[in-house]
């Protein structure tokens, strides 16, 4: 199934400018989700990191990651979804992420709770393997 901006929005509590999944192009609930973020140089942070060379900032290459995750704990039933905090992120960075990109992030679970949950991310670009890591999140309400 593939969820728009819309659905994202009821998912997720982050907004613009720090909503980075721009759609989720496969979501099976508690097992999969694959996110997209079209990397465009309009993008703030391209202003000093770095302006001669532009590339995206490893921390927010994390926060896609992050954010795809949390998607696994959407419920669509629900009627109004906790916010997931980031408990944990052991990332590994590979190559870099410039203007233009599309970075694609699968997320799968390791575990996961009611309240709790650990996630694996690998994201990508063109089939290329950018970065990977493993995520912790506790729910708060």
């Amino acid at each position: 199934m593939e969820l728009g901006l819309n659905t994202i929005k009821k998912a997720l509590h982050q907004r613009y400018p720090f909503l980075m999944v721009d759609r989720v192009i496969e979501f099976e609930k508690g097992k999969r989700a694959i996110g997209i973020k079209n990397v465009s140089v309009n993008e703030p942070f391209f202003q000093g990191h770095f302006p001669e060379r532009k590339i995206m900032p490893g921390v927010l290459i994390s926060e896609v990651m992050a954010q795809t995750g949390a998607m696994l704990f959407y419920d669509e039933d629900k009627k109004e979804n906790p916010t997931y905090y980031l408990g944990s992120i052991k990332t590994r960075f590979l190559q870099p992420v410039v203007p233009g990109d599309t970075l694609r992030v699968e997320v799968t679970p390791v575990k996961i709770t009611k309240d709790a949950g650990i996630i694996n991310a690998i994201a990508s670009v063109n089939g290329k393997t950018v970065a990977k890591g493993e995520f912790t999140f506790k729910a708060i309400q």
